[in-house]
Parts: structure tokens; C-alpha cells; sequence
């Protein structure tokens, strides 16, 4: 473990669903919400993790992952089944997040790391999968952007640009190009799912002025029509479930 680490997290929530973005979506995975978050992006669905959560050990935490992937295990499946990501609020906000994923490969996952790259993802295991957040104009954080963690980028890695407007999209697109991120890892288009007015946190940034929603039909129209190489998504649980339920 790394040295005087702290053995604590403060956890939103723990649970057993699908994967619902990344190139590892529909995949089962055991998802670790922790508590807290620096950003306040216009689209955020899950401000309820931005202060709710309770103290957890890291021996804690395992041992609920451990119970939420034994089905896995008894029946012989390989232990990188269920996936298990680490996701928020902002996970690296917490120190104690470094060990607990170091923790986690050793446990013999594949762990995933979601983080909105607007903070430092080099002392982040190697082991580790980060999918990591360019914040586009309309989630009003693109100031944030921690231009240095591209350097740190590698091929299991990948790069989520969640995109609500055309002004987004011409943007994305520039930055796609520019920074020639298809030769570093996969990247992804998530387009942003309308968030239920009782999710809106009065925290959240507005969306700057001038910008023009773009729909979920015409972005991937868009895609294919500039031919990029990149991944359209959608968030594939808020096709199943509710838009705004917990835990899946």
C-alpha cells in the first residue's frame, strides 16, 4: 500500500449494476460513488454525492465488493468479473482513493477510475482504467481542463468529451483533431441526458450564453457525418431505469 495514505473514504453509495459508459458498457460492475466534488458542470446528475456520504475504511469497502462480486466468483468466472469502478462527486479529491484502487487490482478487478480531469491522474496505479473528462463549453467548468494529464494518457486509458450543444460538438471536434487523441486512446461522445429538475442542484453552473442544444440523433449524425474516431454513447442506464433512480 502507499506510504500514510489514509485508511478511510467518505462513500456515497456501493452497488452491483451494468456499466453504463465506456468502452465497457453493459459489463456488471460493482460502482463505489464517494462524497464531494470541486466542479459544478451544468449537467451533473448526481449533486446528491457533491455532500451525502458516510466514513468508510478501505477494508470496508472491499469487503462490500467482495460481497456484491462473490455470485461471479461462485460460479467460476474469471475475478475481473464484475468490473469495478471508482466514480463520484471526484474521486481523487480524497486521498484515500489512491490506495483504494491500488487495492482493488491487487483484489484482482479490472478497475475503471471516472474522473472529470480537472485534477492530477499521474499517481493514479497503472493498473488502473481512467476515463477522464474534457469538459466541453456548456458544462461552464472548460476552464478547468488539466491540459497536462493528456501527456499522462496510455492505450487502456480513455477520454470522455459529454456534449449537450453544436457549439460543444465544433468544439470537441477541434480538440479531437488538434491534440491528435485517437493516437493515445479510445474516445468517447456522450451526449448529455436531459437531468430531472428535481436532480438540479442550485450549485450547478448555468450554460453560458449562446449556446444551441444539439439532439441525441443529430450529434451521432454528426459523427458519422465528419467521420471521427470516436465512440457515440449514450448513458445506457438511463435507458433501462429512471433518469433520475439511485444505485443503478
Amino acid at each position: 500500500m502507499l506510504a500514510r495514505m489514509p485508511d478511510h473514504l467518505t462513500v456515497n453509495e456501493i452497488y452491483l449494476s451494468v456499466q453504463g459508459e465506456s468502452t465497457f458498457a453493459g459489463l456488471p460492475c460493482v460502482l463505489i460513488r464517494l462524497t464531494g466534488c470541486n466542479l459544478r458542470c451544468s449537467y451533473c446528475d448526481t449533486a446528491y454525492a457533491f455532500r451525502q456520504g458516510r466514513r468508510r475504511t478501505l477494508e470496508d469497502i472491499r469487503a462490500e465488493v467482495r460481497r456484491l462480486a462473490a455470485p461471479y466468483r461462485a460460479v467460476r468466472r474469471p475475478v475481473s468479473i464484475p468490473l469495478v469502478e471508482l466514480t463520484g462527486g471526484e474521486p481523487l479529491l480524497q486521498p484515500g482513493s489512491l490506495p483504494l484502487l491500488e487495492a482493488l487490482c491487487d483484489d484482482g478487478y479490472t478497475v475503471l477510475l471516472e474522473t472529470s480531469g480537472a485534477l492530477d491522474i499521474a499517481p493514479v496505479d497503472p493498473r488502473v482504467r481512467r476515463v477522464m473528462d474534457i469538459k466541453c463549453p456548456s458544462s461552464g467548468e472548460s476552464a478547468q481542463n488539466r491540459w497536462e494529464n493528456l501527456t499522462h494518457l496510455r492505450a487502456t486509458d480513455e477520454v470522455k468529451f459529454v456534449i449537450g450543444t453544436e457549439q460543444d460538438y465544433r468544439w470537441a471536434r477541434e480538440v479531437v483533431f488538434e491534440r491528435r487523441l485517437d493516437e493515445m486512446c479510445p474516445i468517447l461522445f456522450s451526449w448529455v441526458s436531459p437531468v430531472e429538475p428535481r436532480q438540479r442542484d442550485p450549485s450547478l453552473k448555468s450554460i453560458p450564453p449562446g449556446q444551441n442544444p444539439i439532439s441525441r440523433r443529430a450529434l451521432a449524425e454528426r459523427v458519422i457525418a465528419d467521420a471521427l474516431p470516436v465512440r457515440f454513447q449514450v448513458q445506457l442506464h438511463k435507458v433501462i431505469w429512471p433518469a433520475d433512480q439511485r444505485g443503478v
